[in-house]
């Protein structure tokens, strides 16, 4: 078993080295064909090029395919780079958008601050807001209008939307506003369609509660809350906002002005309500012939 083992390997040997000499033999010769420039080996080449080509499809498609996944994975690099641009770009315009929509809202409430009417004798001294008090147990702010130009303790304020509060201290240059969610602001209202007469009574909370209502089973949320005029505090139908209902059932005033964004407010000038001490005088206007009436009286009773 040894000899054998021997002579196979004294074999092996010189056809490797055999098949080693044919292998660079056939690579050199194909390297010189390929190299040679003369029109029968040309002519040759094409034709090994047609007959050998075809037939390594096979072959070929390794080679191609991890081209094409160069390929791919290249288009799948630009694909993100492009979406990361866009997304930056994205950002960029919502925050575009936001400007957008700040400036949209300022200019709809200066807009509303020169134009809106709530009642012809109401004029109103537009004042801007210089600073809020900033404490959990005191709803205010500070505007840059007072005594100077005829600021009166007590008149309303608005946002141009919705009643804000009342002015509560004044001084030359300055006056101080008690906005409605401030616990000292009681505010009396009216729910409309249904004409319900209640109260506002604010909470240092963005919804104060409605107390006092007189039935509150005709009262639903998305009802219309106005100023009811009633003790003379503030004109009457001034919008203060809409009802709403929080999660125990209590019922609370969803408000209209944006208390996140007061810029600018409005204070009205509140010449107060005419007192009527003579009830007839409604029927019959003053500087009627009296004559008439009494002898229109006469016809009646005969």
């Amino acid at each position: 078993m040894a000899k054998d083992r021997s002579q196979g390997e004294d074999y092996l040997g010189p056809l490797k080295r055999l098949l080693t000499g044919v292998i660079v033999l056939c690579l050199i010769g194909i390297f010189l064909v390929w190299r040679i420039d003369s029109p029968r080996v040309e002519r040759f080449r094409a034709q090994v090029v047609d007959k050998v080509v075809p037939s390594f499809d096979w072959a070929m498609a390794p080679v191609t395919g991890t081209v094409n996944l160069i390929h791919d994975f290249q288009s799948y690099q630009r694909i993100v780079e492009q979406n990361r641009e866009l997304r930056r770009e994205l950002q960029q315009m919502k925050a575009w958008k936001e400007a957008a929509l700040q400036l949209e809202q300022e200019n709809a409430r200066l807009l509303d601050l020169n134009k809106v009417r709530l009642d012809p004798r109401l004029t109103y001294v537009t004042g801007v807001v210089l600073a809020d008090s900033g404490s959990p147990f005191r709803q205010s702010v500070l505007l840059n209008v007072g005594a100077r130009d005829g600021i009166v303790d007590g008149w309303a304020t608005m946002d141009g939307i919705g009643l804000v509060g009342r002015i509560s201290g004044v001084g030359k240059n300055t006056s101080r506003v008690i906005l409605l969610t401030d616990t000292s602001s009681r505010i009396p209202v009216m729910i409309q369609p249904s004409d319900q007469h209640a109260m506002i009574v604010g909470d240092n909370t963005a919804a104060p509660p409605i107390t006092f209502l007189e039935d509150p089973d005709l009262v639903r949320p998305g009802d219309r809350v106005v100023s009811s005029g009633d003790g003379g505090v503030f004109p009457a139908g001034l919008l203060i906002g809409q009802v709403a209902q929080d999660p125990g059932g209590r019922m609370r005033v969803r408000l209209s002005a944006d208390y996140e964004r007061l810029e600018f407010l409005r204070v009205l000038r509140n010449p107060g309500t005419e007192t009527i001490s003579d009830p007839g005088s409604l029927i019959i206007p003053d500087g009627a012939p009296l004559a008439a009436a009494d002898h229109t009286e006469g016809a009646s009773n005969e």
